[in-house]
C-alpha cells in the first residue's frame, strides 16, 4: 500500500470550480439566513458569543494539535486535523441547536461572526499550528503555502456570497422568506453530493486508508463538541448556551476544508481522507448528541444573561 502522504486524489479542475460555487451558494443561503441584529445581539450576550469564538479560534487548533502529538499521525494525516479545526461552522450547527433545545439565537449569531472572522484568522490559525507541527510542518514548507494567497480564495467562496446574501436579506425581508430555506436545503444537499462524488471517485483509496484516520476523526470530533461544551461550563453558562456553543464548536465546516486541499496541497491524501470522513462522522455524531439533548429538554431562563429566546 501506498504511504498517505505520497497518494493524490484525482479531482479535475472543472469539478473543482464547479465546488466552490456550491460552496459559495452555501455561504450564501447560510446569509439569507442572517440579519444585521444577528450582530447587534453580540453585544447582548457578550460572555456566551466570546466562549464560543475563543473556543473556536483558539481552544479547538490548540487541542487538534495536542491530539496529533498523542495519535501520531501519517503527517498529512495531522495537517488535515488542523486544517478542519481551523474550518469555521456551517448552519447544520444552527438545526443541531434547535433539535436539541438549546439557544437558536446563540447559534445563529455565533456562525455568522465565526464565518466572518474565519475568513482573516482561519490562514493565519492553519499557518500557525502546521507550521509548528513536528511532522506536518514539512509538508507546508515543501507545498509552500501562502497565507495570503489562502485568504483571497476564503474571501471569494466565503466572503463574498456572504456579504452578497446578507445584504438581500437586508433590503428584500420578504423575498428572502420565501427562498432562505429551499435555498439552504438546496445548497447543502449540493454540498453533500459533491463530498460523496470526491469520496466515490476515489473510493480505492478511501477503502484503503479510511482504517487510518477513522479513529482519529471520531476522537477529534468528539473533542470539538467536548471542548465547546467544556468552555461554556468553565465560564458558568447556562445550559441553554452551552449545548449552542457545543455545536457551534463541534460541526466544522468540512466541504471548505476539502476545497482548499485540492485548491492548494493537490489532493494531498490524509488531508482529502480526513476531510471527507469528517464530512460524514461530524452530522451522524451532531444528530446523535442532538437526539439524546432532545430527550432532556430544558426551560430557557426568562431573562438569561447572556442569552436571547430561540428564533427561527
Amino acid at each position: 500500500m501506498v504511504p498517505v502522504d505520497e497518494i493524490r486524489l484525482n479531482f479535475n479542475p472543472a469539478s473543482l470550480v464547479l465546488l466552490n460555487a456550491v460552496l459559495g451558494f452555501l455561504m450564501f443561503g447560510i446569509a439569507l439566513d442572517t440579519r444585521v441584529s444577528d450582530f447587534r445581539r453580540v453585544a447582548r450576550m457578550p460572555l456566551a458569543m466570546g466562549v464560543g469564538i475563543a473556543a473556536q479560534f483558539l481552544v479547538l487548533p490548540a487541542v487538534t494539535f495536542c491530539l496529533t502529538l498523542l495519535l501520531k499521525p501519517a503527517p498529512s494525516i495531522a495537517l488535515g486535523m488542523i486544517l478542519v479545526a481551523c474550518c469555521p461552522p456551517g448552519n447544520v450547527s444552527n438545526i443541531l441547536t434547535h433539535r436539541a433545545g438549546g439557544n437558536v439565537a446563540l447559534s445563529v449569531s455565533m456562525t455568522a461572526v465565526s464565518n466572518l472572522l474565519s475568513i482573516f484568522i482561519m490562514p493565519l490559525n492553519f499557518a500557525f499550528w502546521g507550521g509548528i507541527h513536528p511532522t506536518a510542518s514539512g509538508l507546508l514548507q515543501t507545498i509552500a503555502l501562502d497565507p495570503v494567497e489562502m485568504v483571497g480564495h476564503i474571501v471569494a467562496i466565503i466572503g463574498l456570497p456572504f456579504v452578497v446574501g446578507v445584504a438581500l436579506a437586508h433590503r428584500f425581508p420578504r423575498m428572502t422568506e420565501r427562498v432562505k430555506k429551499p435555498v439552504r436545503l438546496l445548497s447543502f444537499l449540493c454540498l453533500i453530493g459533491f463530498i460523496v462524488g470526491a469520496v466515490a471517485g476515489n473510493w480505492r483509496y478511501f477503502l484503503e486508508y479510511v482504517g487510518l484516520v477513522l479513529l482519529a476523526v471520531a476522537l477529534h470530533d468528539a473533542l470539538a463538541f467536548g471542548t465547546g461544551y467544556a468552555c461554556a461550563s468553565a465560564l458558568r453558562l447556562a445550559e441553554f448556551d452551552r449545548r449552542a456553543v457545543s455545536f457551534e464548536v463541534g460541526i466544522r465546516n468540512a466541504g471548505l476544508g476539502l476545497v482548499l486541499i485540492f485548491s492548494f496541497f493537490g489532493g494531498l491524501g490524509g488531508m482529502a481522507v480526513v476531510a471527507g470522513v469528517w464530512g460524514f462522522w461530524d452530522i451522524i455524531a451532531g444528530l446523535a448528541l442532538a437526539g439524546w439533548w432532545a430527550r432532556r429538554p430544558l426551560n430557557p431562563p426568562a431573562a438569561p444573561a447572556t442569552s436571547v429566546g430561540p428564533s427561527a
